[in-house]
């Protein structure tokens, strides 16, 4: 009854609660500007402005998601250079960079973690600092970037774990871009931008990789995809 997709070696996908979509939320960046060269490596500032969203506010139907969800409410994603992402529960905060060039992407998420998916929810944006040789990426194609799972899950928070990323400049569709994912070794194609729930992954450490492939299931050139 859980909307299931497949099933593969004990470990079944299906499509996550329906939630509210925030269709009006926007999240827009102030600082740093999109191109800008921070000359001295330090405490970045970064500053966002959130529309018709209230961080730290619990999302509604949080208690019947049967999943990991924060006390904390909800909150922005931010990915920096695809590493894992940083919970920020307020708009202005501040992080400790080294020398080189930044891909820098934010979203609202839901208290449960689920990224809010419409065109006016994300900022991308990328800058320099410091005195570095990396070269900038083409952010201009499709973009895919990956969000959840991360870390740890223990308890009742290991039946339904939320799998989730990011689409920029594109979108999924059946004869169209697909994501593969790739989860403790099982193929899972995805063919609509969505959250998506696991189940029966094991105790101990689970794997999974996230591709950005065409109708003909090649990779898509991209940074992360």
């Amino acid at each position: 009854a859980k909307n299931v997709i497949a099933t593969k070696n004990g470990v079944t996908l299906f499509y996550f609660i329906q939630s509210p979509d925030f269709a009006d939320a926007s999240l827009k960046i102030i600082e740093p500007a999109s191109d800008k060269d921070i000359a001295t490596p330090s405490n970045v500032l970064f500053k966002y402005e959130v529309k018709n969203f209230k961080l730290t506010d619990q999302t509604p139907g949080a208690p019947t998601c049967d999943c990991n969800n924060s006390n904390k409410g909800q909150h922005i994603h931010q990915i920096i250079n695809n590493k894992p992402y940083t919970a920020r529960y307020k708009d202005t905060f501040y992080s400790d960079l080294k020398p080189g060039n930044y891909i820098n992407l934010a979203f609202l998420s839901r208290s449960f973690h689920e990224s809010v998916k419409n065109k006016n929810a994300y900022s991308l944006i990328q800058f320099k600092v410091g005195d570095t040789k990396e070269k900038p990426a083409d952010l201009s194609g499709p973009l895919l970037f990956y969000s959840r799972p991360k870390g740890e899950y223990l308890g009742k928070d290991t039946a339904n774990v939320l799998l989730d990323f990011y689409l920029v400049n594109t979108d999924l569709s059946p004869d169209g871009y697909k994501v593969k994912a790739t989860i403790n070794g099982n193929e899972f194609i995805l063919t609509k931008w969505t959250g998506y729930g696991l189940s029966g992954l094991h105790q101990g450490e689970n794997t999974i990789k996230l591709e950005l492939v065409d109708k003909d299931g090649k990779v898509i050139p991209g940074p992360y995809n």
